[in-house]
């Protein structure tokens, strides 16, 4: 389970309302799921929404956001 569920529930309620903001706040500007999602936005609404929270829902929380561990 997810150790902070706020953020979690804070990330998929802004991918209801702007579902590229909540994906970019996961992932980061230049990943390919935020360009995935703002494609599909832009493209219509609510596959962006579909797509944001499945990619937060479905997504490994532990694997993904290790970007401060030791190198040694």
């Amino acid at each position: 389970m997810d150790p902070n569920p706020c953020c979690a529930f804070l990330e998929i309620l802004l991918a209801i309302v702007l579902p590229p903001l909540g994906v970019f706040l996961y992932y980061g500007c230049c990943s390919l799921e935020f360009c995935i999602c703002l494609l599909l936005t832009i493209l219509g609404y609510v596959p962006g929404i579909i797509y944001a929270i499945y990619v937060l829902v479905a997504a490994d929380r532990h694997s993904g956001r290790n970007y401060y561990e030791p190198l040694a």
